[in-house]
């Protein structure tokens, strides 16, 4: 039976993160960053995710209760906030963020918060990944072996999201500075599409 629950439970994670969909927006998101910088912000969001991750596997209905926050309304907020970053990736603004990159310092501030926003929330700890934790974390409920899993079952699938990140560097040099502007365009539009989603979704829960 636990054996189940750990398959079910990976599965699920490892669907709603998507590891692999991660690397080429963390490479269009770091264009201009160092390997230290890029490797700061992968762990940053890596920790923060897993943070987020934890608490909603621990208490996560009842923090959504008490605070009168429905998953609808998070898939809404969330989805509004990662259409901003694609508009962004898309049109000139982005582009000039990037070319300020290339050439300037990349600060602390700026290195935390790329790892909390888009990466960490809601990319990786979004409303698909916290509605999977809750609904597993449920199935769970009174049984301390199925609880502990998930949690290790978690920092599991965070861990392949880290190493993901550390070999997108690897893609980008494949790419080249070209190819890899391109690719960022490309999944601008990509990024607006899960946004404009997520929206979606969080409409058809209220109304439905």
């Amino acid at each position: 039976m636990l054996s189940d629950f750990l398959q079910s439970a990976f599965v699920t994670l490892l669907v709603t993160l998507d590891p692999p969909g991660l690397a080429p927006i963390f490479i269009a998101l770091t264009l201009g960053m160092t390997p230290k910088e890029k490797h700061q912000v992968a762990i940053r969001a890596a920790i923060i995710a897993f943070a987020i991750l934890l608490i909603f596997a621990l208490g996560g209905s009842a923090l959504m209760n008490a605070l009168g926050i429905s998953l609808p309304a998070f898939r809404i907020a969330g989805g509004l906030l990662l259409f901003y970053t694609a508009f962004q990736m898309v049109f000139a603004e982005r582009g000039q963020r990037k070319k300020e990159l290339a050439t300037d310092a990349v600060t602390i501030d700026h290195i935390e918060n790329l790892a909390a926003f888009p990466l960490a929330i809601p990319l990786m700890s979004g409303p698909g990944s916290i509605t999977a934790v809750i609904l597993l974390a449920g199935k769970a409920s009174g049984n301390w072996q199925a609880q502990t899993s998930l949690v290790l079952v978690i920092l599991l699938v965070i861990l392949l999201c880290y190493l993901t990140f550390l070999l997108s560097e690897r893609v980008a040099r494949l790419f080249g500075t070209t190819g890899t502007l391109v690719l960022g365009r490309m999944l601008g539009v990509v990024l607006a599409a899960l946004a404009a989603q997520f929206v979606i979704d969080g409409v058809r829960a209220i109304t439905g």
